[in-house]
């Protein structure tokens, strides 16, 4: 693994864009596994100022999305095509065809993870997957588990999960309670893996990431066993590794 050390959140996302923009340059057509969440708001932002500068090309990039809400229509300001919509998609010269999310309104649990699982086979796998991490360690929406879930699946949110997502709506009441995401196999599979961890508040989750055993418990230690991965974490969320 090797971890580029920023000093803070906004070299972390100018270092983090010149990772997913070297992607792009040396594969135009390349298939981005991109992730929702505020970390990386700051890297999209950048992306999206190169592109309407003229220094970056997304005409023949094709995006999957790590994951969904069950449930929520894609016009609701909470899903994440809304999200995505826009920090980048709507900045950049990204054809929205080639943009894909699973589908949050399909209801049948094994017709939208068969159809996304499929999806993604179709564009020939992941070039790079743009991964954040949560509190508990989760990846996507992978929780902690007694074992890794492999393929796209629909997950029950766990209790912290909602209340970390809870400031984005009225109450914790609305915060849905089910997501469809990638799984660990999906990921894994992806060819490079970049991984954006910013604040005091992911250090001790960082280094247990980093330092712990690789297990379920903690679904981002697995990616110490992926062959290419870039950690961009700023001085903050590293605090705890001395």
């Amino acid at each position: 693994m090797k971890i580029i050390r920023t000093k803070n959140y906004e070299e972390l996302s100018k270092r983090a864009a010149d990772v997913l923009a070297a992607q792009v340059i040396l594969k135009p057509d390349c298939v981005l596994g991109l992730a929702t969440g505020s970390t990386p708001i700051g890297a999209y932002d950048e992306l999206a100022r190169r592109c309407a500068a003229g220094e970056l090309d997304f005409s023949a990039v094709r995006t999957v999305n790590l994951d969904e809400y069950k449930g929520m229509p894609r016009e609701n300001e909470q899903s994440y095509y809304y999200f995505m919509n826009q920090h980048l998609f709507s900045r950049v010269n990204i054809d929205p065809k080639n943009t894909h999310l699973p589908h949050g309104m399909e209801l049948d649990d094994a017709k939208e993870t068969a159809r996304y699982e499929q999806l993604i086979e179709d564009l020939g796998g992941i070039d790079m997957q743009l991964l954040g991490i949560g509190h508990n360690g989760h990846i996507g929406f992978n929780e902690p588990n007694d074992e890794f879930v492999l393929n796209v699946n629909c997950v029950k949110l766990t209790q912290r999960t909602i209340e970390a997502n809870k400031r984005f709506f009225a109450s914790a009441d609305e915060v849905p309670k089910e997501a469809y995401t990638m799984g660990m196999r999906n990921i894994m599979l992806a060819k490079r893996i970049l991984l954006v961890i910013s604040g005091e508040d992911k250090a001790e989750i960082l280094k247990e990431m980093l330092t712990g055993p690789v297990t379920p418990r903690v679904p981002a230690s697995i990616l110490r066993l992926h062959a290419d991965v870039t950690l961009v974490a700023d001085e903050a969320a590293l605090s705890k590794l001395g």
